[in-house]
């Protein structure tokens, strides 16, 4: 395999050159070159033709999320944005960025160390990304339109979603539109702490449903998604009541925190035909195995499609291994979970 070819695109010197030092510490990545500022990048994007971008966000002249804005849609090269904020990582995300690194506080050179270790992990996921211009709030499916609430509700009814790499704008894209008494939606993203909450927020402000980060004890109500927490694993338990989560920190299952398999099998071990399960786009397998305990113990499961991912991962190694009752593109999802709920 070719090493991956990688343009630095930060305005600190110092930081410019520390990231391509150890960038370029892994046989697989090739720094080609570094820019001081998006107009630097642009020029050297169309020169060099980099297979991924590692773009600062504040920078002089233009702002990351300008830039991307204005690149994508003319040359949707595969970018990792490098940022300390939520904000900003969620608004390069839904302007086309592939993934975000979180900028460290240094205060130790572990810090510093555990930040390239996530880089140069991040830049291997990207360089097997499709990167197209994709708005999800534009995914308006004909079901979701025709159908303003869910018409024979099952409230034992619980859905659940994992996504990784590409997972915020296609959560997005599924739950957007879905009813206000759709039943309660439990969903694990692969994202830091602090960020996951205001990812939940911005979906709250955007969705029909309420939407809100997972806390402990929380109980899955009709109308409400629930986010999984960063650095905390979340199940879904079961009571006198109905549903709800325990929201708990724990170590990594498949390298992460929250995992999608921790979810999906507390889902599997309540032995419900009650459910539905979802997989999305991303790197790796995390989720794959909880889907076939959740098919296996009766469960309605649907894996997004090739076409329609940014990195057909986890949704593929779903498939293989027979967890996906219904393979789909992400536009057909909303309609198939409503086509499910509407069918009891």
């Amino acid at each position: 395999m070719p090493a991956i070819r990688v343009l630095v695109v930060d305005d600190s010197l110092v930081f410019r050159k520390q990231l391509q030092q150890s960038l370029s510490q892994d046989p697989m990545i090739d720094v080609i070159s570094t820019a001081i500022d998006p107009l630097d990048a642009k020029r050297k994007i169309l020169s060099l033709h980099p297979d991924v971008v590692t773009l600062d966000v504040e920078m002089p002249h233009m702002n990351g999320i300008d830039f991307l804005k204005q690149l994508i849609p003319q040359y949707p090269v595969p970018v990792v944005v490098v940022t300390s904020t939520p904000t900003s990582a969620l608004n390069a995300l839904s302007s086309g960025a592939v993934d975000f690194v979180k900028k460290p506080v240094i205060k130790s050179p572990e810090d510093l160390q555990k930040f390239m270790r996530d880089l140069r992990f991040k830049v291997k996921i990207a360089s097997h990304a499709k990167v197209k211009k994709f708005n999800a709030a534009a995914v308006v499916p004909s079901l979701t339109q025709r159908i303003s609430a869910v018409k024979a509700l099952n409230q034992n009814t619980l859905i659940a979603i994992g996504a990784s790499t590409g997972g915020t704008e296609a959560i997005l894209a599924v739950v957007k539109n879905l009813p206000k008494n759709t039943p309660g939606i439990v969903i694990v993203q692969h994202m830091p702490p602090v960020f996951t909450n205001m990812y939940a927020q911005r979906l709250d402000k955007i969705c029909k449903m309420t939407v809100k980060e997972a806390s402990d004890n929380d109980r899955i109500e009709q109308g409400r998604i629930l986010i999984a927490a960063g650095e905390h694993h979340m199940r879904v338990l079961k009571d006198s009541r109905g549903y709800y989560i325990r929201s708990q920190p724990g170590e990594r299952v498949n390298g992460h925190c929250p995992a999608v398999d921790v979810l999906f099998n507390s889902i599997a071990d309540l032995h419900t035909s009650n459910a539905i399960g979802v997989i999305l786009t991303g790197m790796g397998a995390d989720g794959a195995k909880g889907l076939l305990r959740m098919r296996q113990a009766g469960a309605f499961t649907i894996g997004q499609n090739e076409a329609s991912c940014v990195v057909y991962g986890m949704p593929m190694e779903a498939y293989k291994m027979g967890a996906v009752c219904k393979q789909l593109s992400l536009d057909q999802i909303p309609d198939e979970i409503l086509y499910q709920l509407n069918k009891h």
